[in-house]
């Protein structure tokens, strides 16, 4: 049998807080003391190295109460008000649960065209890096006050999935209302047994979905069986728990019953594969021995090193390097459009802001956002 994962052995964790676990449904206030226990266990996590990515839904089931609007159902224009509100309410909330316990948050809202469209993505992702190169939190969630019926992810599963693969996490924690994905419904069904472990997210497995969940949370069971097929792809485990109980995160630590979702991969191989293979390139960019000799020895590339542009591509397309020979040794996502980029090759990156008149990257493509051949 496959062994379980150990909580432990993660270095880059996405925890996800659904609003019905955050926010009495009744008083439509924050549970305090549940909110307490579960930033004790994040700092936990955060003093033993890992890195913590809070994905935390909330903030309309908080505005709507401030807000005074009735139960049930909200139309779009309420919920984006309840949002504005909320978001004020959350953010505070999360800001003064970490930092009691020294730890910094950072709010960060995201659409889906943040997670779709790559320049978005890019900026994104280099936000969420440089927060938690500092040792800050993100507390992100889903931009509520601005996204619509159509573009909205509809619930914050799948956005936190999207969040761990931008982030390269290696583990999405679901804090959910039930123990984990059954072999059918346990409120209607009393032979239903917990499944501990998932090795693939087979058909089978995704016929064991369930409906949707309480008003407050918008996520069923199948939203989050679409979240882990996100998260697997993109290199990350997946562990759905339940999150009612205090310390809920410590608790799937100490082995308590849950669901695992394994990954055949990790973050930085899935990264690879999909720069390699997923996308189109826009362009070429070719360098000269010293910059090939450099990514070779897992440096990023940076403008010095480019002596020549072609094609036509924006900020965050894929693009092929080649040699001083010509031969292709590698793609990457380049971190300036064509333009800027002819502007600074050959340059030293601190000459960017004076070429550009702007402080750009300093490097072209990051070593995060390249794959070189055989790799």
């Amino acid at each position: 049998m496959t062994k379980l994962p150990r909580l432990s052995s993660f270095r880059r964790i996405v925890v996800k807080v659904g609003s019905s676990l955050l926010v009495d449904r009744a008083k439509g206030a924050l549970r305090a003391a549940w909110l307490d226990a579960l930033a004790d266990d994040l700092a936990g996590l955060h003093r033993a190295g890992a890195d913590v990515l809070v994905v935390s839904s909330g903030a309309i089931a908080l505005g709507r109460t401030v807000l005074k609007f009735p139960p049930g159902d909200l139309k779009l224009e309420d919920s984006q008000a309840a949002a504005a509100v909320g978001q004020i309410a959350l953010a505070k909330t999360w800001a003064e649960a970490l930092g009691s316990r020294g730890i910094t948050a950072g709010q960060i809202l995201l659409t889906l065209g943040d997670t779709e469209e790559r320049r978005r993505y890019l900026n994104a992702r280099a936000t969420l890096a440089r927060l938690m190169e500092a040792r800050a939190v993100p507390v992100i969630n889903e931009n509520d006050t601005v996204a619509t019926s159509e573009i909205r992810y509809g619930d914050n599963d799948r956005l936190a999935a999207r969040v761990a693969t931008m982030a390269s996490a290696d583990l999405l924690i679901l804090l959910s209302d039930i123990t984990g994905l059954y072999t059918a419904p346990p409120q209607s069904d009393p032979n239903a047994k917990l499944i501990p472990l998932v090795p693939r997210i087979s058909a089978e497995i995704e016929a064991m979905a369930g409906g949707a969940a309480s008003e407050l949370s918008r996520g069923g069971m199948r939203t989050k069986i679409e979240a882990g097929k996100i998260a697997v792809t993109g290199g990350a485990h997946m562990v759905i728990a339940d999150g009612r109980e205090l310390h809920c995160v410590r608790r799937i630590a100490d082995g308590e019953p849950c669901t695992w979702f394994l990954t055949p991969s990790n973050p930085v191989t899935a990264r690879k594969k999909w720069i390699a293979g997923s996308l189109e390139p826009r362009g070429t960019l070719h360098i000269d021995a010293g910059a090939a000799r450099a990514l070779r020895q897992g440096k990023s590339l940076l403008p010095a090193g480019v002596t020549r542009i072609d094609g036509s591509f924006a900020r965050g397309d894929c693009v092929t390097i080649r040699d001083a020979l010509g031969r292709e040794i590698g793609r990457g996502l380049v971190a300036y459009d064509a333009l800027h980029a002819e502007q600074i090759k050959g340059r030293q990156s601190q000459e960017i802001e004076t070429v550009l008149g702007f402080t750009g990257r300093a490097e072209m493509i990051h070593r995060d956002d390249m794959v070189l051949a055989g790799e």
